[in-house]
């Protein structure tokens, strides 16, 4: 009796709400917890009142809020670890969708997928991530974060999102592994950098005008990220752009919706976090990551993460290898990561092929003789330094 009563009591609820408003539905219920921040619980509080003005379909609920008169559900919390307590009681009693905190503690194996606002032209940016630990091999956490940031892509709205690899140590052989997996029969879409050579690695350029809806990187790269599109025209003390540093997503969420932003962060992004936190719930992004992992699992996902975790056969046999005699080497090889540059010069000095590694505009590159090119390329592929 006493769960139809509630029902009732939530139906009128509705209709009245949507009487006021125009808008009629379920809203989505997004809990904010206000202690923490360095800006005080005031800021964070006008971040509520910020998204609860713009979306009519977000009911903030306020945890460690003393204030009856606020304007939102209150529940009272000491400090920040009473705040986590009563979010965790929110979750089990499914009072709320999501919440949106900071210096939450997720398991190993779950990393946050943030979102900014790229300054060049304003398009919105996933960042595969910005915090936590998706994998311990550092190879495999950047192909588990591609697989998050798509579904965190595809939850708000993003059928078809594109994928590009920011050029940084480990993108090459994350290429490798996403260009397997696709080969495969992963449904995935890669972006075209906005350099002139093009490519999925991402540079500089690309992260400024946004050229990918999901950026990959490794998670210390993705927070200092965060840090520069957020905070970049205040000084770095207050966070004023984007949506937070996003849900945490991967091995261990127990399907709680967890949004996370830092103590810099401004109402602006607080606001911005709970409509990101709002959008990944509606478009049930656990259920996307489920679905991700399902399909790049078919396509061979887990004997590409498998290669990581291996050491990679040497190239070395029982001779020292000895380079060829010199040549003027005027064409460059790219595509292969720089913690395997010098393997595979070695790999290509066993079979009497002289090359260089150098450094390139877009990364390292093994150096050789124009009519040694197309056989280079081939000794390349063949000892797996180059897809």
């Amino acid at each position: 009796m006493a769960n139809i009563n509630q029902q009732l009591s939530d139906t009128f609820s509705a209709m009245a709400d949507g009487l006021l408003s125009g808008q009629f539905g379920k809203k989505t219920r997004i809990a904010l917890t206000l202690i923490g921040s360095e800006h005080g619980p005031q800021e964070l509080l006008r971040g509520a009142q910020l998204v609860a003005r713009q979306h009519s379909d977000i009911e903030p609920v306020l945890i460690g809020c003393n204030d009856p008169e606020c304007g939102f559900e209150c529940h009272p919390a000491e400090d920040l670890n009473q705040c986590h307590q009563v979010m965790e009681s929110l979750f089990e009693q499914k009072q709320i969708d999501g919440c949106v905190t900071l210096h939450y503690a997720f398991p190993l194996g779950v990393s946050t997928m943030g979102k900014v606002v790229t300054p060049s032209t304003g398009r919105e940016m996933i960042i595969a991530s910005t915090t936590g630990t998706t994998d311990t091999n550092r190879q495999a956490a950047m192909l588990k974060n591609t697989l998050y940031g798509i579904a965190l892509a595809k939850a708000t709205g993003i059928e078809q999102p594109t994928v590009g690899v920011l050029n940084i140590d480990g993108a090459a052989l994350c290429e490798r592994g996403l260009r397997e997996l696709q080969q495969a029969g992963y449904d995935i879409h890669f972006a075209e950098s906005g350099r002139a050579d093009g490519g999925i690695a991402m540079r500089g350029n690309d992260l400024l005008q946004g050229t990918p809806d999901v950026m990959v990187t490794d998670s210390l790269t993705g927070n200092l990220l965060m840090k520069m599109f957020s905070s970049f025209t205040t000084g770095g003390s207050y966070e004023a752009s984007g949506f937070g540093y996003g849900p945490g997503l991967g091995e261990g969420t127990a399907g709680k919706l967890v949004n996370i932003i830092s103590r810099a962060s401004g109402a602006p992004v607080v606001a911005g976090a709970m409509r990101l936190c709002a959008d990944a719930a509606k478009g049930e992004v656990m259920k996307r990551v489920d679905e991700e992992w399902e399909a790049a699992t078919l396509s061979g996902l887990n004997s590409t993460l498998a290669k990581y975790c291996q050491p990679k056969t040497p190239v070395e046999t029982t001779e020292a290898v000895i380079a060829p005699p010199e040549k003027v080497t005027d064409t460059d090889i790219g595509g292969i990561d720089i913690l395997e540059i010098e393997d595979a010069c070695q790999a290509l000095w066993q079979v009497k092929i002289f090359a260089r590694t150098g450094m390139g505009c877009t990364g390292p590159i093994i150096l050789v003789a124009k009519e040694d090119l197309d056989a280079a390329k081939a000794r390349l592929v063949e000892t797996e330094f180059l897809s």
